[in-house]
């Protein structure tokens, strides 16, 4: 398994509502996934879980032979930029940077990354499979928030990660744009051999997966909104 997930929990300092506790949950190598689930229910907490940036009260998170929530900050993060490709709800991109910079970050980050011309044309190839093939220069305060979700797709997908974990990949997107992201993301997982995990409430998007969890069905005690 390429990610598992054993006596899970988790709960917010000072939070009286919210507890979210799993008690086994495993991912295979090249498994396409999608967690859907009501918003606010705290699918995001659980993405933000297995890519370290939260850290659970007690539990196991396993990625090959790594535990991810006995590692130190620094080697969480390190872990993660080289790792997993990680598409937040909220974008987290950076104002004063161009689109493609901002697709390049990982690699102005890490020093374990190295940025070459051939990484570089990588990103410019991603930033144009996206929709942004004109934009590439602009600064994203320019963009639309369709726009910047994409710009956010495209970074998770610059290192080639073998774990790619998006949430809500498509919430600011139009039908026709929706589509398009998400069959990249299930293109580049297929063709990298990477394992994905899209949280989404959006059903119709469902077919696309080979598999499906409702987010209640994971939870030992009912999650409330992140």
């Amino acid at each position: 398994m390429l990610l598992e997930v054993r006596d899970l929990s988790f709960v917010y300092p000072q939070s009286e509502g919210f507890r979210l506790g799993i008690e086994e949950l495993a991912f295979a190598a090249h498994e396409h996934t999608a967690i859907t689930g009501p918003s606010g229910c705290g699918k995001t907490t659980l993405l933000h879980l297995f890519a370290g940036v939260l850290l659970p009260n007690r539990g196991s998170i396993r990625h090959h032979d790594v535990d991810l929530p006995t590692l130190s900050d620094a080697a969480r993060r390190s872990f993660r930029i080289r790792h997993i490709g990680l598409v937040f709800q909220r974008f987290e991109l950076l104002e004063y940077l161009s689109v493609l910079d901002n697709v390049l970050v990982p690699y102005y980050v890490n020093r374990d990354l190295k940025l070459t011309k051939d990484v570089r044309e990588h990103g410019v190839q991603i930033a144009r499979a996206v929709g942004l093939a004109d934009k590439i220069g602009r600064p994203v305060t320019q963009l639309s928030q369709g726009e910047r979700q994409r710009v956010a797709v495209a970074r998770a997908l610059i290192t080639e990660p073998e774990l790619i974990l998006a949430d809500e990949p498509t919430g600011n997107l139009d039908p026709r744009n929706k589509d398009r992201i998400v069959d990249l993301l299930l293109e580049v997982a297929s063709t990298s051999g990477a394992t994905l995990i899209v949280v989404t409430h959006d059903h119709s998007l469902l077919p696309k997966f080979s598999r499906t969890i409702e987010f209640e069905t994971l939870t030992a005690q009912p999650a409330v909104a992140t």
